[in-house]
């Protein structure tokens, strides 16, 4: 990190949960959204050249993007007067909102909260079930499903996998089809955990597909 970085880090005013507010616009200066980052993932702004916010409602440090694959391409950093507020000019890829918008603000007072037929890019119970997959691998515990089918291997997964497919194809009823559609993605994630692969390469497949 270079030192005008470090001096970044170290003139920031951060408020009492260590956090500082940041508004992430784009280089055709649209505001995109306003989030938080703490001491650690300005770091990882600065030094990976991307934007790292801390959730506050999950209480971990995320990469915008790491799952949808909406990232921002940090291309400047300021910090305000007082020292507690930053601005960061970003190249934003994809949407910036989670609900499938270019920009967080694109409500006027008075519209819908959500516009009709939106979509959520955030998948972030899949992140987050994912991660929960990788501990339960590095850190076996006991009477664990998840632990247990890494002891058995890659052809119970493979068996499992297969059998869950089957049931989400003959489902009788919507309830049924989402909870076998549940059981699938999360068998898939196990299989691609056991093989080394991220979800961010699958969805960076549909991506390159998508273009």
């Amino acid at each position: 990190m270079s030192d005008q970085r470090t001096e970044l880090l170290e003139e920031v005013a951060w408020n009492e949960d260590g956090l500082v507010p940041v508004i992430a616009q784009s280089t055709e200066k649209e505001v995109l959204t306003l989030a938080y980052m703490d001491r650690e993932a300005l770091r990882l702004t600065l030094s990976t050249g991307f934007g790292h916010y801390f959730s506050r409602s999950k209480g971990r440090i995320r990469k915008k993007g790491e799952t949808s694959g909406n990232i921002q391409r940090v291309k400047e950093l300021r910090i305000d007067c007082d020292g507690d507020a930053l601005l960061m000019i970003v190249d934003q890829q994809g949407p910036a909102c989670h609900t499938g918008e270019y920009t967080c603000f694109y409500r006027e007072l008075g519209e819908p909260e959500v516009n009709e037929g939106a979509i959520d890019y955030s998948l972030n119970v899949l992140k987050e079930l994912e991660e929960v997959i990788r501990s339960r691998k590095e850190s076996p515990k006991e009477n664990s499903y998840t632990s247990e089918l890494f002891r058995r291997g890659l052809d119970e997964m493979g068996k499992k996998l297969g059998e869950e497919a089957i049931e989400l194809i003959v489902s009788p009823d919507r309830r049924n089809l989402i909870d076998e559609a549940a059981d699938l993605l999360y068998h898939l994630l196990v299989l691609l955990r056991a093989r080394e692969v991220d979800l961010g390469e699958v969805m960076g497949e549909l991506r390159r597909r998508r273009e």
